[in-house]
């Protein structure tokens, strides 16, 4: 339907080998001969992660009775045909989890382990997260069973039953392990794993880490196109910092070749007359209103289809752009912010100001979420509220249906076309605060108070603090923070300890 009533989970399936793959592989062309790429609204989002792959393994041992002596530890699998009881059980929990995910997720088949031969031929598996069901077996064939190479999730059994013999020892004997000099009272942190990795009877405290480990994957790696270069409002190292800490390629473009590229535009008639039509679908989405001049929108259309034109051409499915004021408007005779915000509301990634202090904590949140993200100037939090503007803010924020919004200028330049996106009061959200030497982020959950219309950057939202506040105050970092529709400070906080950044959600205070 028009206003994006899709049901995202049928769409899983686009991923970058699919739609995104056939636009993406594009060869790079002059602008004016290039295939026009439809906008269009009733488009769900496109899904466009690499789907993360799980091996679940069952690691137990049969006992044999002996008279007269303790013979068996704790657990109730205690045959071939319990065993084979409890594999068909986790094959339907695990079917059940994949079909609840709202992110590209492959489960291979279960594998049994009794030895630490076994475990280390498993280990080896080609997948991205070990799910180690632990319902027996000795302290060296768990061990043999992690590796520092992939992520391992430990599951065990309480009240699901059958109970497994880790779930006593799993702390005492594998997190960790006694010793002469009173190691047993320490950490030993076993292919980086700590208490956060072990999972009782739950799947859905199996999903939500499995949604975080999908947007590590994703993040860590990934690049994005930048329009005149990287920057850092905090610091000018961001970009460099980016690329060494989280393997981010950017890919750097010139103004010059925009420049070029708008003159090719501007004399495509195809490509005008399709962003007439374009600017007229947009206009016509419901709750849409015009407040500025009609050619500031069709003129945003065409730098929309440049924009695109460059993610296809260097093989990127981010963007940003450093000079959104000085430099592009007047080659572009409109604003970037509606671009950016058409292009988030595809499913991929754009961001004004090329702020690399505050950019990585997008891909990253965009990825756990699967929605697209609002890169925000942020306020001065007093009494449990922060307002939260800028002018790129996308109206698929839940990541399915577009928001009202007023199509108004730029507030700075009181030019060009620039959404004016209005959130319903009510809306829970989550905020990320990251600092430019990226060590160290802050977060919290939010409740969208409302949309109000201060003279300040269009896309507004005073947004409630969930928990401390004055905390959130003492702990504020970098210049940019970052938002996405839902409670993510789980997945988030998980994400960030696999990474290597410390995590102080204020939600929890």
């Amino acid at each position: 339907m028009c206003c994006g009533h899709i049901n995202r989970r049928e769409f899983i399936g686009l991923t970058t080998a699919g739609v995104a793959g056939a636009s993406l592989g594009f060869t790079p062309s002059l602008f004016a001969q290039a295939k026009i790429e439809e906008w269009d609204p009733d488009k769900p989002p496109i899904i466009a992660g690499k789907k993360l792959t799980v091996q679940p393994v069952l690691v137990y041992t049969i006992s044999r009775r002996r008279l007269a002596t303790s013979w068996r530890p704790w657990g109730g699998l205690h045959n071939e045909e319990d065993v084979s009881r409890e594999i068909n059980r986790i094959s339907e929990e695990l079917n059940l989890l994949s079909k609840g995910s709202d992110f590209p997720l492959e489960i291979l088949p279960i594998v049994k382990v009794q030895s630490s031969e076994e475990a280390t031929k498993v280990r080896e598996s080609d997948c991205d997260v070990m799910i180690i069901y632990a319902a027996s077996g000795g302290q060296n064939t768990l061990d043999a069973c992690v590796s520092e190479n992939k992520h391992n999730i430990i599951f065990v059994r309480h009240r699901s039953g059958p109970v497994y013999l880790w779930y006593e020892i799993i702390h005492c004997r594998f997190l960790r392990r006694g010793g002469r000099e009173f190691e047993l009272d320490s950490f030993r942190y076993p292919a980086g794993m700590d208490i956060y990795d072990v999972v009782v009877d739950d799947y859905q405290e199996i999903l939500w880490r499995l949604r975080a480990l999908y947007g590590v994957k994703n993040f860590i790696g990934s690049n994005i196109v930048a329009l005149g270069g990287g920057g850092g409002w905090g610091c000018p190292q961001a970009p460099e910092l980016s690329r060494e800490k989280y393997k981010i390629e950017i890919k750097d473009v010139s103004y010059k070749e925009l420049e070029q590229r708008i003159k090719n535009a501007r004399t495509n008639k195809n490509l005008v007359s399709m962003a007439e039509k374009w600017t007229e679908k947009y206009l016509s989405l419901p709750y849409t209103t015009l407040i500025t001049d009609k050619k500031f929108v069709i003129n945003a259309f065409l730098l929309y289809s440049i924009f695109k034109d460059l993610m296809r051409d260097y093989d990127s499915q981010a963007f940003t752009i450093r000079g959104c004021m000085s430099t592009v408007i007047p080659m572009a005779e409109t604003t970037a912010c509606l671009p950016l915000s058409l292009i988030n509301d595809e499913g991929f990634l754009a961001f004004c100001e090329s702020d690399f202090d505050v950019i990585p904590s997008g891909i990253l949140l965009h990825y756990i979420s699967e929605k697209p993200v609002f890169l925000n100037d942020p306020t001065y939090p007093h009494d449990r509220i922060v307002t939260a503007a800028h002018c790129t803010a996308p109206r698929r924020m839940d990541g399915k249906y577009y928001a009202p919004a007023k199509v108004v200028t730029h507030f700075e330049s009181d030019y060009g076309a620039t959404p004016k996106v209005d959130l319903p009061v009510g809306e829970e959200v989550t905020m990320i605060c990251p600092d430019c030497s990226q060590k160290k982020w802050v977060g919290f959950k939010g409740i969208i108070e409302g949309s109000p219309f201060y003279d300040i950057c269009r896309s507004q939202y005073d947004v409630t603090i969930q928990g401390d506040w004055k905390k959130l105050l003492e702990d504020m970092r970098g210049f940019h923070w970052m938002m996405a529709v839902g409670d993510y400070t789980k997945e988030a906080g998980y994400a960030l300890r696999k990474i290597g950044i410390d995590w102080l959600n204020v939600s929890e205070i």
